[in-house]
């Protein structure tokens, strides 16, 4: 495990019903349920984060992360791990994502509840 992964790890595992995962193209995803709230690739030094597109447009404009490397036209962004506050930036986005993911699975529920 690198450093950054054991520095974003002991952040991130201890929110709430988050538990990680090998991710299908290398390195670790965090979800909470069944959701993906973002994943670490230490091969290269990138942290991977779903988002609605308004949200990411946000993200980005602020130059809080970029496009996605690989699908830079989708919801997700890539935030590189170049100096140590990447790693806390990258935490930041993570848990405005898992903040998402969270309050979407709260909304699914009182739907269910209310129904």
């Amino acid at each position: 495990m690198t450093t950054n992964q054991a520095r974003i790890e002991q952040r991130v595992l201890a929110w709430p019903d988050v538990t990680s995962h090998d991710h299908q193209f290398g390195g670790v995803e965090y979800r909470l349920g069944k959701r993906e709230v973002g994943h670490y690739h230490p091969g290269i030094e990138v942290v991977d984060i779903p988002f609605p597109r308004k949200v990411r447009d946000e993200v980005v404009t602020a130059g809080l992360a970029e496009p996605h490397h690989v699908l830079p036209d989708s919801g997700w962004v890539s935030k590189w791990l170049r100096r140590d506050q990447d790693v806390e930036e990258a935490v930041d986005l993570l848990e405005r994502s898992f903040n998402l993911a969270r309050t979407q699975a709260e909304r699914r529920l009182q739907h269910v509840s209310a129904g």
